[in-house]
C-alpha cells in the first residue's frame, strides 16, 4: 500500500468506530440492495456479524503500516468464506457497499483522496482473501 494512504485510512476510520453499529448494518442493508441473493449467506444474528465485520475492520485498519503482521488471519478468512460460499464476484460487491457505506458515514469527510485510499485498502485485503480463496480451490478442481 501506498505509505500516505495509510494515515488517511486510519483517521477515517477513527471517526467510524464511534458509530460502527449504525456503519455495520448500513453496510449489510447496502450489500442486500446491491445483490439481494448474498442474503442467505448470513445465517447468523447480523448485530453480532456487523460487530465481527467491524472488530476485523478494525484489526485490519490498525496494522496497515504493518501488512505482514496480518496477512495470516486475512488468508485465513478468505478461506473461511469458501466455506460460507463466497465466490469471487462477491468481493467487488463488498467493496462497493463498503465505500458506500464509509461514503454515508463519513459525509464531506470522504474526500476523493479518502476514498481512493479506502479502495486501495481494500483491493489488497481482498486480493489477499481472494488468493488465499483460490488455493483451496485449485486442489479441488484438480482432483474434479
Amino acid at each position: 500500500m501506498n505509505p500516505n494512504s495509510i494515515p488517511l485510512v486510519q483517521e477515517s476510520w477513527k471517526k467510524i468506530v464511534p458509530i460502527a453499529e449504525q456503519a455495520a448494518a448500513l453496510f449489510y442493508d447496502e450489500l442486500f440492495t446491491l445483490d439481494p441473493a448474498l442474503k442467505p449467506l448470513f445465517k447468523s444474528d447480523l448485530k453480532a456479524q456487523g460487530r465481527k465485520l467491524t472488530s476485523m475492520l478494525n484489526t485490519a485498519v490498525v496494522n496497515l503500516g504493518r501488512f505482514e503482521t496480518i496477512l495470516p488471519a486475512v488468508q485465513d478468512l478468505g478461506r473461511r468464506h469458501v466455506g460460507y460460499g463466497v465466490k469471487p464476484a462477491h468481493y467487488e460487491t463488498v467493496g462497493t457497499a463498503l465505500i458506500s457505506t464509509l461514503d454515508k458515514g463519513l459525509g464531506g469527510e470522504f474526500t476523493p483522496a479518502v476514498r481512493a485510499a479506502w479502495i486501495e485498502a481494500y483491493t489488497a485485503l481482498a486480493a489477499v482473501m481472494q488468493a488465499a480463496a483460490a488455493e483451496l480451490e485449485e486442489p479441488a478442481a484438480a482432483a474434479g
